[in-house]
């Protein structure tokens, strides 16, 4: 008796390409994620993009959970229920016979949401598995007024910052360490996203995702460093540093430079 062959990504994305493709609604499949960026490895989840016919969501969830459920039992879905943009519908999924790493996460797309996350410049080369419309096209990266946005974004940035950031230091005097460590991580993903338009501009609200790849050894050599507290007196010594590192910061982005990190990128 010979085992059953593991799920792979390659066999879960060719069922679904198979189950769906004679679907008229559904117009355009694609991968990104790990993929756009040539980044796979063995522990990279499949990161899947849907268009279909506006009224036709509930359908395409429906067909895409019977496709996995006929290579595998679902033993887990989590339902994205407050979109992250308009006209987006998304769900992840654990398959028993597929890696506990090889989530299957589902972004459905109504066909008239204005933005697909299709600007290579930000989300990579994705991987079409079939496009039956014109209407679903990749499109250049309005690179001015992205660098605008940015530039707004890095005043805002600079106004939460100096409005908040001592309510670390109120918390480290008032001996409520916990409180003082959650407002200070608040700080950190401020600073992040600063040194992210400093220095990778088109991921600048990507968090700590990819943060290794792309911003410099000795910037994530220092975030790391700033990230693990030992104890009251480290959590006041980084704070500190912190204070310093974020206006120094802020201060060496402008708008020109943004322009000029997007072309480098």
């Amino acid at each position: 008796m010979t085992n059953k062959r593991p799920l792979t990504r390659e066999i879960i994305i060719q069922a679904l390409v198979d189950a769906l493709e004679p679907l008229g609604y559904i117009h355009a499949f694609w991968e990104g994620g790990a993929v756009a960026f040539d980044r796979v490895d063995d522990y990279s989840d499949i990161d899947l993009y849907l268009v279909v016919d506006d009224e036709k969501v509930d359908d395409t969830f429906l067909a895409v959970e019977r496709t996995l459920r006929s290579l595998s039992p679902i033993t887990q879905k989590h339902g994205v229920f407050e979109p992250s943009l308009p006209g987006l519908f998304q769900a992840f999924y654990r398959l028993q016979d597929a890696s506990e790493y090889l989530m299957i996460d589902v972004a459905v797309f109504k066909l008239s949401s204005p933005d697909k996350l299709l600007e290579t410049e930000i989300h990579g080369h994705p991987v079409f598995y079939f496009n039956k419309s014109s209407k679903v096209k990749q499109s250049p990266l309005n690179k001015e007024a992205f660098a605008e946005k940015l530039q707004k974004r890095s005043k805002g940035l600079q106004g939460e910052f100096d409005m908040f950031h001592n309510l670390v230091q109120k918390e480290i005097y008032r001996g409520n360490p916990l409180e003082a460590i959650a407002f200070y991580h608040m700080l950190l993903a401020w600073l992040v996203e600063a040194l992210r338009i400093q220095y990778n501009p088109l991921h600048h609200d990507f968090r700590m995702r990819y943060i290794h790849y792309e911003l410099p050894s000795e910037v994530v050599s220092k975030l790391g460093r700033l990230c693990f507290i030992k104890d009251k007196d480290d959590l006041q010594k980084k704070y500190d540093e912190v204070v310093r590192w974020f206006p120094k910061t802020i201060s060496e982005i402008d708008k020109k430079k943004i322009e000029r990190q997007i072309e480098v990128a």
